[in-house]
């Protein structure tokens, strides 16, 4: 006996098979036969591709359902009378009885599958049929269809009464038909100006639904409620209420009631013409989707799995949604169900190891002990019924709504077909929160990386980037961030930086992860996970305490590759029951990117001012020497970020028992070629002097070597002498100022005078006439040498100068030589709110005053 039918047919081309093997599987899970649909798919396939490949011909597939089989037959038109494997004459159709040939492993495979078969003739066409057996329904997995029509339709034990109730904008009766009145017992006369919510019982479970006057302004609605009748007890009805509009524009609600009994009769059809069984749909307990539920996604997404599980009475739901690229389901949100549920968890839709079984349409899982594999997502749990039905928009895969239960056997057909008309009602909805949620992503997404991209740009320090990338990282991305760098030549990482949202936990996360090898520092590109701080903390019971209490969940480890070589790793971890989303992943690979090249330029950017600095700290004099009965004080700046000399230049030196060698000079320009000519001036100037050499024999040597130099040679100011204490207290100086600022004495009175005369600068000229000039600094008296860094100090047009000085140094009567320099250094920072542009050097020499007993 036939029960159903369904046939179509293929053209011959490449894609008839995969065509026709999708139109037998539909067919058969659409009869709710999953048992035979591998042998069926598998048996169409090969005959399908027999007649439109090697036949050349259109292929007409027909699925018959019978009692106990299934009769599909392949048609095709070229009706060529060969035998199967068993024909003893060397024909045409001996290709049949080559199993590993192009043609006839279709016959053979239905002789092994199959529990009888044939091949049919007729005029123009040849038809190969085959039958396949239905098991006995065993627990396990069917899939939800529509009830069949005949002995399915429902009955009913008596008149159907309609009852037709009018209400106005205000929820007042305005109408009241005669079936109203026999249905429900009140007489017209008396519910007529009543308020509608006085007779009808509606839920106003917490939280839960639309209250009635909500309700009542919807377009439109249908579903289950109660009815206070005339003579007392409430009667379930079902009713369709409609918003209307009459010809003055005033709106009224008109209500359709059936007993619950009778409800087939106004219950509206779903998708496919199957008729929903819930006269609650889960759209109308969630209420109306609105921009601010758009906006929301994960709190509409919750409220979904929540209303689910309570619409069903279960324990358990959980809801995914399709990646990108549609292979993946994402699980999004989940109530009732422990870590393996979490949220951002993902399962292959349709291959691939732990794959999400019966995604494309609805399923009744009975028992999933009887398959432990069917749904990962549940692997472990004590769930054994469940209910999943997928979200569709315009016939596209978007997600599964998933419904179980602790005992099994919970749910039937009509179960997955009232969720199923429920997620049909919300699929559209929740695809364009959805998508709303991606385009924000995107969005914050680039402006994200722009933000980090300026910060990371906007810095050259190597602690400081390593710092930037932890707090750009915490929480944005991840819950705690670690940076491990590697050394120059390569090897094993190093812990750097650790950073977690909540302070208190930081030190403790660092002691583990101090105690752990750091990852490999592998060059391949992408996300690696990383188990060892999850498993370490369980093992030693760390997780156990308050420090790192649900801090270590899923951690992954990114390469912070530049230049061509991995220079650090940044590994990002989320709490406890948290998984990383596929977008937060990709923003990170994003953000390593752009890290790593920040990284690398701060590290040769430290390396090269530590050897520019090293280098030129070897220009600075040692410690300067003591000279008895003589105070001196040095200050000094060079101009420029990163650089310690620059032009300027000073030295203090002993040159035989009692006398010591000074000097003070400044190299034309700044910055370090101006230092490379202050490295031979102060060099040549010790050695010099310590041939035995006079003030002027000195600078004429010098001024030799720097004309040596050639196009590298620059000129040089310098204003060098010798000083030697005497017993009486004085000191006498031997100076020669060349071409240099000439050095200032500061007299017991506050006098100011010049302390030597002007002569040629060196590195100009070949030949100098220098001449030494003496002067004795008697107790009490300073002698004061600056660069021009400190007279030429700017303040637009004004400058500081040779009386500005002068005036400062008047001042200092009486002060020691540090407070002397100290003072004029204050007067060169205030003269101007701009930070010197010019380097500068002071060099204050004091005689102290006699001591008398």
């Amino acid at each position: 006996m036939v029960t159903a039918r369904a046939a179509a047919t293929f053209e011959p081309v490449d894609r008839s098979a995969a065509s026709a093997r999708a139109f037998v599987r539909d067919a058969l899970l659409g009869w709710g036969l999953p048992e035979v649909v591998d042998d069926a798919v598998v048996l169409v396939s090969e005959l399908v591709t027999n007649a439109v490949v090697h036949a050349g011909t259109a292929a007409e597939v027909g699925c018959i359902r019978e009692e106990e089989t299934v009769r599909i037959e392949v048609t095709d038109r070229h009706p060529e009378r060969g035998l199967p494997a068993f024909a003893n004459v060397p024909t045409a159709s001996d290709r049949y009885a080559d199993p590993d040939g192009e043609g006839g492993r279709g016959l053979l495979m239905c002789s092994a599958l199959s529990s009888c078969w044939g091949v049919e003739y007729a005029a123009g066409r040849k038809t190969v049929w085959f039958r396949l057996a239905l098991p006995e329904h065993v627990l396990g997995t069917r899939y939800a269809v529509p009830s069949l029509p005949g002995t399915e339709l429902p009955g009913t034990d008596g008149p159907v009464r309609v009852a037709v109730v009018e209400l106005d904008d205000d929820g007042l009766v305005r109408g009241w038909n005669t079936d109203a009145e026999a249905l429900l017992g009140h007489p017209a006369d008396r519910v007529l100006g009543r308020p509608w919510a006085d007779l009808a019982a509606w839920p106003q479970s917490a939280g839960i639904g639309l209250g009635l006057a909500e309700t009542l302004r919807l377009a439109r609605w249908e579903g289950s409620f109660g009815i206070r009748t005339a003579d007392g007890p409430t009667a379930e009805v079902y009713g369709v209420q409609v918003r209307l509009r009459n010809a003055e524009g005033t709106p009224s609600t008109l209500c359709l009631l059936v007993r619950e009994a009778d409800r087939a009769v106004l219950r509206t059809p779903g998708p496919g013409g199957e008729t929903p069984t819930t006269a609650e749909p889960l759209d109308l307990l969630i209420g109306p989707v609105t921009n601010g539920d758009v906006g929301d996604l994960d709190g509409l997404l919750q409220r979904i799995v929540d209303r689910a599980r309570d619409l069903l009475d279960a324990d358990a739901a959980y809801l995914l949604l399709t990646t990108d690229d549609e292979t993946e389901f994402e699980v999004r949100a989940a109530t009732g169900l422990s870590a393996a549920g979490r949220r951002y968890a993902r399962l292959p839709i349709d291959a691939g190891a732990g794959r999400y079984d019966s995604a494309r349409l609805p399923a009744v899982h009975e028992d999933l002990a009887l398959r432990p594999a069917t749904v990962p997502l549940l692997d472990g749990s004590s769930l054994r019924s469940l209910i999943t039905v997928p979200l569709k928009v315009e016939g596209r895969l978007t997600g599964s709504l998933g419904v179980a239960a602790a005992a099994p056997g919970r749910y039937d057909n009509e179960d997955a077909l009232r969720l199923q008309f429920a997620a049909d009602r919300i699929a559209l909805a929740l695809e364009s929160a959805r998508l709303t949620e991606l385009e924000q992503l995107r969005r914050g997404s680039l402006s994200f990386l722009v933000e980090a991209s300026d910060l990371l740009a906007g810095t050259l320090e190597h602690e400081q980037t390593l710092a930037l990338m932890a707090q750009m990282a915490v929480p944005t991305l991840a819950s705690w961030c670690a940076v491990y760098t590697t050394g120059e030549q390569g090897g094993g990482a190093g812990l750097a930086f650790v950073l977690h949202e909540d302070e208190d936990r930081i030190d403790p996360l660092r002691d583990l992860l101090d105690k752990l090898p750091a990852p490999d520092a592998a060059r391949a590109p992408g996300v690696r996970f990383w188990r060892a701080p999850t498993d370490t903390a369980h093992a030693q019971g760390l997780t156990d305490g308050p420090a790192l209490h649900g801090v270590l969940g899923e951690t992954v480890v990114l390469p912070l590759a530049a230049r061509n070589r991995v220079i650090g790793l940044l590994v990002l971890g989320v709490a406890t029951g948290v998984r990383f989303r596929q977008e937060i992943l990709e923003l990170a690979e994003d953000l390593s990117r752009r890290a790593a090249l920040a990284l690398d330029n701060s590290r040769l950017y430290s390396e090269r001012t530590a050897t520019s600095q090293a280098f030129q700290r070897a220009l600075l004099p040692p410690e300067l020497p003591k000279i008895p009965g003589v105070e001196v004080e040095v200050f000094y700046q060079a101009a420029g970020e990163g650089n310690e000399v620059g032009g300027d230049f000073y030295d203090l030196f002993p040159i035989r028992e009692g006398t010591y060698g000074f000097a003070i000079g400044d190299v034309c320009g700044t910055g370090p070629e101006a230092a490379s000519v202050t490295g031979l001036a102060r060099h040549s100037l010790r050695l010099l002097a310590r041939e035995g050499l006079d003030a002027p024999q000195v600078l004429t040597r010098l001024n030799a070597a720097i004309l040596d130099e050639g196009a590298r040679s620059r000129f040089l100011t310098l204003l060098y002498g010798e000083l030697t204490p005497r017993p009486d207290g004085s000191t006498v100086l031997s100076m020669v100022c060349a071409g240099h600022p000439l050095p200032l004495r500061l007299r017991t009175d506050g006098q100011v005078d010049q302390a030597a005369s002007p002569q040629p600068l060196l590195g100009v000229m070949d030949e100098l006439d220098l001449v030494a000039e003496e002067l004795v600094l008697a107790p009490g008296e300073v002698l004061l040498c600056v660069t021009d860094g400190v007279t030429e100090r700017r303040e637009g047009s004004r400058m500081l100068g040779d009386d500005g000085l002068a005036d400062v140094l008047t001042g200092c009567t009486g002060l020691t030589a540090g407070a002397v320099a100290a003072r004029v250094q204050r007067a060169v920072e205030r003269f101007a709110p701009e930070p010197p542009s010019d380097d500068m050097a002071i060099l204050t020499l004091r005689v102290p005053q006699q001591r008398t007993s």
